[in-house]
């Protein structure tokens, strides 16, 4: 993989062409960055060795996921201990994280309406800080550095129905409720792990411009070199693997009455350092 980027931006020019383009130390909103010119890359992809920057520039019309392809999504479920007291959920009672998967179809945009369907009852938001895999990994050491294997970091929203997350429905599966389509917007940019520590980042999430949830990096309750070996565990993640760190407290679950998510709301979740992505609930008639 040939990192040679700083703030990464995959979008399309007003002739539908997409480009990756260098942001350089530019954080803002996806739909903040309509209308920029800035220098595009050489290659297809991030993790290939003919990435580079190229001569020419281009003009953003519509900013894309940051990964045109995920393999695999993984999520990790009570990783904030606010988050899991809210869930009535005791994670650190184990010594290993609750992981789960979302299938590649749940990837979106950071500006892409989220459809859900009447059956998908009791929508919920989570926002979180995501990891992009961007060279092949396996069997990570106790210890190890996983810093080379990854291409970066983005801002995410775990979307979820959690009718079809209880229990009763999914065989305690998180995945049934959290793998419909676009369930999984990304973006506003990859974020090189030189320019940012993960650990050290501002999460909040508002929904129609309230306040839902606020939260430090920091606080994870399994940091990221411990989800990567976990998951890495005689399975390889493949370049454009995207896994969701957690969310802190703060989901439409927890408050009571309970704030499921509305066709016309809008969510938006930003991280520090990185942007914000911006992504409204349609239902689909």
């Amino acid at each position: 993989m040939a990192q040679t980027f700083t703030r990464l931006v995959r979008f399309s020019n007003v002739q539908g062409t997409v480009f990756f383009g260098e942001l350089g130390d530019t954080v803002a909103a996806a739909e903040d960055l309509i209308g920029r010119t800035i220098p595009v890359y050489k290659g297809t992809s991030p993790w290939e060795d003919d990435f580079t920057l190229s001569e020419k520039s281009e003009k953003i019309a519509k900013v894309l996921s940051p990964v045109s392809y995920a393999p695999l999504l993984y999520g990790v479920g009570y990783n904030y201990k606010a988050h899991a007291a809210e869930s009535s959920q005791k994670p650190t009672e184990s010594e290993y994280p609750v992981c789960f998967t979302k299938a590649p179809g749940s990837l979106a945009g950071p500006s892409e309406d989220v459809p859900f369907g009447e059956e998908l009852l009791y929508m919920d938001y989570e926002g979180e800080l995501c990891v992009v895999i961007g060279k092949p990994l396996k069997n990570l050491k106790e210890g190890q550095d996983p810093t080379p294997y990854i291409a970066g970091y983005t801002v995410g929203n775990d979307v979820s129905s959690r009718y079809w997350q209880r229990a009763e429905r999914s065989g305690g599966q998180h995945a049934i409720g959290k793998s419909f389509d676009k369930f999984a917007p990304i973006g506003p940019v990859l974020v090189s792990t030189s320019v940012i520590d993960p650990s050290a980042l501002h999460l909040k999430t508002t929904v129609n411009g309230e306040l839902r949830q606020e939260s430090s990096t920091g606080l994870l309750v399994y940091d990221i070199p411990t989800v990567l070996r976990f998951l890495s565990r005689g399975v390889t993640l493949h370049p454009g693997t995207v896994i969701m760190t957690g969310t802190p407290a703060g989901v439409a679950a927890s408050f009571r009455p309970q704030k499921w998510l509305q066709d016309g709301d809008v969510v938006e979740v930003e991280i520090s350092g990185i942007g914000k992505i911006k992504n409204k609930m349609v239902l689909e008639k």
